[in-house]
């Protein structure tokens, strides 16, 4: 019995992040017989989990049925929580969005109460997701800072209001659903690989270009999550001589002269220092700085001087931090995730030029970016 409820989870995994799949596939994927998928095929299906998906190609003889996960037979609730704003979207088991997404402007370093907050969104997502369509499935949230996914605690910004409970166990008590937390910078490297730019690939870095600057990274086909789950602090690494306090408390990170903040800062001195910029019109005093983010990709896909020069910039000292994570890594291929690739390929250029530079070429000539 417990072998039997251990495929249908093997295979409602495999539905999920490969749909549509054939029986053939699913039991290629899991190493098992057709015969046996088939039968628990049949059961999931019966219980409205499963549906057919059409018929797949076929190069000669019977061409197989393609299965899929019901859409409709459960939500999933994710929440993309940055420093300062928190996205909340329903998801159906197609990996639809099912309604519109919820913004919620959360200053994570400053807010008391941050999963309060948050809590009051999700009971209200919760109750107005089962009320018009169906049950939620579980939750799950992608937080910044040091995350302990196993305990499900949240030791940066997110601390949990009772004293006992983690994080994750006074959600789930809440809201009496499964909730789930992680690094969000782990779970875009999660994302990228399982379904986005680093899809099939063996080992590969996902940098998360943010209001800080994060990593992800899969070796061997895995997430790699180091010892205590806290793998990937990639802002925090000391590259500058600038005598800048980075929000660690160190000096001299490459968060102090890269992340999109301080991007936005050296905007505002630039304005203020009579630099020709179309965003002296555009950005406002009293624009949140996401508004003032957008406004500055606006500015670089019209290609305005400052705006460019200060992504190369940026671009180029990331590209030397991840030039140091190639000689210890040695990956396959590096994405540009987050935030911060709403900017575009500008990225890529001075990104290269710094890896030319500082990376032995036996290591990097092979690297896709």
């Amino acid at each position: 019995m417990k072998k039997k409820s251990f495929y249908k989870n093997e295979i409602i995994k495999t539905l999920y992040f490969n749909s549509p799949i054939t029986l053939a596939d699913i039991a290629s994927n899991l190493g098992k017989s057709i015969s046996l998928i088939t039968k628990i095929i049949l059961d999931i299906q019966e219980a409205g989990l499963v549906e057919e998906a059409g018929i797949a190609e076929s190069s000669g003889g019977r061409k197989p049925i393609l299965y899929r996960l019901n859409p409709d037979a459960g939500n999933t609730i994710v929440v993309a929580m940055d420093q300062f704003v928190s996205r909340i979207m329903v998801m159906n088991l197609a990996r639809e969005q099912v309604v519109s997404p919820v913004l919620i402007d959360l200053d994570l370093a400053k807010e008391e109460f941050v999963a309060d907050k948050l809590l009051v969104v999700l009971q209200q997502t919760v109750k107005d997701a089962e009320t018009s369509r169906s049950k939620i499935l579980g939750i799950g949230i992608a937080v910044p800072g040091f995350v302990d996914v196993v305990k499900g605690i949240s030791y940066s910004f997110v601390p949990s209001p009772d004293k006992v409970m983690s994080l994750r166990d006074y959600l789930t008590k809440k809201l009496r659903v499964p909730v789930f937390i992680d690094n969000d910078s782990r779970a875009v490297a999660l994302a990228e690989s399982i379904f986005g730019a680093a899809k099939n690939t063996t080992n590969a870095m996902i940098v998360n270009v943010s209001w800080g600057i994060g990593l992800g990274i899969v070796a061997n086909g895995k997430l790699y999550r180091g010892e205590n789950g806290f793998a990937g602090e990639f802002s925090h690494i000391p590259i500058f001589n600038n005598g800048k306090i980075c929000s660690c408390g160190k000096v001299g990170c490459l968060e102090t002269e890269t992340s999109l903040k301080i991007i936005l800062h050296k905007v505002a001195e630039a304005i203020k220092a009579g630099k020709p910029t179309l965003l002296k019109k555009t950005i406002k005093s009293d624009d949140s700085l996401q508004t003032q983010f957008l406004k500055f990709v606006d500015a670089v896909e019209r290609r305005d001087t400052l705006a460019m020069e200060l992504v190369n910039e940026a671009a180029y000292n990331i590209g030397r931090g991840i030039a140091v994570l190639i000689h210890i890594f040695n990956p396959k291929k590096i994405v540009l995730s987050g935030r911060g690739a709403m900017v575009g390929d500008v990225w890529l250029p001075p990104i290269q030029q710094a890896i030319n530079e500082h990376c032995i070429r036996r290591l990097a000539e092979n690297i896709e970016i």
